[in-house]
């Protein structure tokens, strides 16, 4: 309501405002008139008087239209009525001829006026059909510059199957400048071949029903193309009946080509995706999860629906550290990719071992929009990697440490030991009484005896001690830091008296026993070749003294036996 209110005093001004200007051109021209009939045309006689007014009425109708004419006519006959013998002196109507000359003038003058305004108004009408003219032409020029530079092929066909109109990129198909398809037949320009597929579509589309399909053609110049057809009914003005007929059809037939072959990658992308063995887990930039394919779900045990929306994070195994995590990413951020192995925790909680590749994906600013992470389960390589290292470094049998091993260990102690001042005790044993066990009792037997042997010798050492297999029936101890010659002595009495327990074997109760001989660092070598040596040396002179005994290397070969 308040709107409405507050409009109708515009409204009416706005309306008011050309009968003002009527009403002023005709009371001004008039006035003028009258004004040049009184003063510089008195001389004239009366009956030319009304030649003054007439071009009043029509400048006023010119200039303001039929109103102002109209009013400027009234204006005139009340002048010369009541006015006139103010200012002149003679009257101007004097009889019922002069009546008879003003009515005629307001007639006529009427007559001008509406013709004035008639041609007004249909010099106005012209104006505006020629604006309306100009500006369709210019619209239809504008909407067919869009249709000719768009590159698909538009097109419309009669009934009659004869072109009637073709855009510019018929030319790129069919070799020919759209006037030159203008009036001819479907047939002529698609050939048999081609007008033979699309005829059901033809008939369908001329009988209203609109169409799409796809279609690979040959180009002019021999390339081959995608397209996607589509056929629009053109439907005449329905009659009194209401049953419309076709008249013709639009054609829309855009290439994709392009799109055609980027599906075909995408599809190959996504069979590879698929199907490859490697898991794939794909992220955003805030390494949100996006998708993952079948191969992680294998590895992981976590299914696309529980990954998806996750942060990778939920793999850690929390085995390595934040240092090794930020060189992860500082490689993937300046070389754009990480290769490595890593340990990760499936979704039952084992874990596992893969050799992954991160790579990052760069938008067109160069900024980061997705993470690639490629990886596969190496565990069961490494398990037989390690099992190929341990039994390069241990005794299959017992699976001690072998000679290779307890040599490194030795030369790596010594080292240690030359800067830390310690000192180290090496035994070499060898077991009294094994090849008659084996000989008697077969080497299934004797195999189990050196297993025996082995767990025991194993239970009498320290964390920092070694003991290792090095020979058929030899074992090397391997005595970190002792104390002194009495501990020494007292381990390897130790290690006798294990040995000398009975031992039950299949049924068969065995009892062996051992002989030791010690080199102890640095009294009686500085290198692992030496004490070697010297202990084997001691050894044997332990068995020339009998079983179970034990004999500390002397470098003047006098050797101290207990």
């Amino acid at each position: 309501m308040n709107a409405t209110t507050e409009k109708g005093p515009e409204a009416n001004n706005a309306t008011a405002s050309p009968h003002l200007r009527h009403s002023l051109t005709a009371l001004v021209i008039v006035s003028f008139a009258a004004g040049l009939r009184v003063w510089p045309l008195q001389a004239f006689e009366s009956e030319l008087a009304w030649l003054t007014f007439y071009p009043a009425v029509i400048t006023a109708a010119l200039c303001a239209g039929l109103y102002s004419g109209l009013l400027a006519t009234v204006l005139a006959c009340l002048t010369v009525t009541f006015l006139w013998q103010l200012f002149a002196t003679q009257p101007f109507i004097e009889n019922r001829f002069d009546l008879l000359e003003m009515a005629i003038f307001a007639i006529t003058c009427g007559f001008i006026s509406y013709l004035v305004e008639t041609v007004r108004r249909t010099q106005q009408a012209l104006d505006q059909a020629e604006s309306v003219s100009r500006a369709s032409i210019k619209r239809e020029q504008f909407i067919k510059s869009i249709i000719d530079s768009m590159p698909s092929m538009i097109g419309y066909w009669g009934s009659d199957l004869r072109c009637r109109y073709a855009n510019h990129a018929y030319r790129e198909w069919f070799g020919k400048p759209p006037e030159d398809i203008i009036g001819i037949t479907f047939q002529d320009l698609a050939g048999e071949h081609l007008f033979a597929l699309n005829e059901p579509h033809i008939r369908r589309a001329l009988a209203g029903e609109p169409q799409r399909f796809e279609r690979i053609l040959n180009k002019a110049n021999g390339d081959v193309g995608h397209i996607i057809g589509h056929y629009i009914p053109d439907f005449e003005a329905a009659g009194t009946d209401n049953d419309s007929t076709v008249k013709g059809f639009s054609i829309l037939a855009s290439e994709v080509t392009v799109f055609k072959e980027t599906e075909a990658k995408l599809k190959l992308a996504a069979c590879v995706f698929e199907s490859t063995l490697d898991g794939v887990l794909i992220t955003d930039a805030d390494g949100v999860i996006l998708s993952v394919n079948p191969a992680f779900t294998e590895i992981t045990g976590y299914a696309a629906e529980e990954a998806v929306g996750q942060n990778p994070r939920m793999l850690q195994s929390n085995r390595h550290d934040q240092v090794f995590y930020a060189s992860m990413w500082k490689d993937i951020k300046t070389k754009g990719r990480w290769n490595g192995e890593i340990w990760n925790r499936r979704k039952d909680g084992d874990l596992y071992l893969e050799r992954m590749t991160i790579s990052m994906v760069r938008d067109e600013d160069g900024e980061p929009i997705r993470y690639v992470s490629v990886f596969s389960d190496i565990t069961a390589l490494w398990r037989k990697d390690e099992y190929i290292k341990h039994l390069a470094f241990h005794d299959a049998l017992t699976d001690l440490p072998n000679r290779t091993l307890v040599t490194d260990r030795i030369n790596q102690k010594l080292l240690h030991y030359n800067r830390e001042q310690c000192s180290l005790a090496l035994m070499f044993l060898d077991l009294d009484g094994f090849k008659l066990v084996n000989d008697q009792f077969g080497h299934n037997v004797g195999d189990d005896l050196l297993k025996e042997i082995a767990k025991r010798l194993l239970a009498l050492i320290r964390k920092s001690d070694t003991v290792a297999r090095v020979g058929g029936d030899e074992f090397m101890f391997i005595f970190d830091n002792p104390k002194g010659k009495d501990e020494i002595d007292y381990v390897a009495n130790r290690i006798i008296s294990s040995i000398n327990e009975p031992i039950e074997i299949l049924g068969n109760v065995l009892q062996i026993g051992a002989s030791v001989g010690i080199a102890i660092f640095p009294a009686d070598g500085h290198t692992c070749v030496e004490l070697i040596k010297n202990a084997d040396t001691a050894m044997y002179a332990a068995k020339r003294s009998g079983k179970n005994n034990i004999s500390f290397f002397s470098p003047e070969n006098d050797f101290t036996q207990t």
